[in-house]
């Protein structure tokens, strides 16, 4: 492999462990542990503890609850809520480890490209959530869900065996971004504005303070 191909091949998958992470972490250690247990990738030296049959079990473990948690209404945004936490520290130590024993310089700005990549998939995926969840029908989740599933394991593999398409795929997802994310907080904004509004209605007024004055 050429050093230009090498490069890329770096920057696709400590940016694709970043992106993904931000929409599930657990299926994105458990791709990538897989693929390394099983040899189909050379895992980096820092991140070849994901190939560790205990990391590969806990993050099946963790990816089976999210499957469930992240399909049921309501429950979604909280569990998005706590994933706050877990989702962004992950992708930024993924996006660390992808580099490689390099210059550690270049490690920590790895880490904090990968942090803030995880952090607008991630609110990308709770934001649209929340707008999702003022939908009764459950099936529109579900779909949600299984979509971001199917996302995650096919832009690994893009990651992996076409790094420059997958390069110039997640620049157009961050300009799309760019564009999305302040569309969502003003959707999320007037959802909370119109359920504030709604339980002011049904509050019944205060009573007038202080005895009333003669006419």
């Amino acid at each position: 492999m050429d050093p230009y191909q090498h490069i890329v091949g770096v920057i696709a998958l400590t940016m694709g462990a970043a992106w993904a992470s931000g929409i599930n972490l657990y299926a994105t250690v458990l791709v990538l542990g897989l693929l390394g247990a099983t040899g189909n990738m050379v895992l980096p030296p820092d991140l070849q503890i994901l190939a560790n049959p205990l990391v590969i079990g806990v993050a099946g473990i963790m990816y089976v609850v999210e499957f469930f948690a992240d399909k049921i209404p309501g429950a979604d945004s909280g569990w998005d809520t706590l994933q706050t936490f877990v989702r962004i520290p992950g992708g930024a130590l993924l996006a660390a480890g992808a580099v490689g024993q390099v210059n550690p310089a270049v490690a920590v700005a790895a880490g904090l490209i990968g942090g803030g990549l995880a952090a607008g998939t991630h609110a990308a995926k709770a934001g649209s959530r929340v707008l999702i969840n003022t939908s009764p029908e459950p099936l529109t989740n579900w779909l949600a869900s299984i979509s971001e599933d199917i996302l995650v394991v096919a832009g690994l593999w893009t990651a992996l065996h076409h790094p420059v398409l997958f390069v110039i795929l997640l620049a157009l997802f961050v300009l799309l971004l760019v564009w999305l994310l302040p569309k969502l907080w003003r959707g999320i904004k007037k959802l909370f504005g119109a359920i504030r509004r709604l339980f002011a209605k049904d509050r019944p007024a205060d009573p007038p303070s202080g005895p009333a004055r003669p006419v």
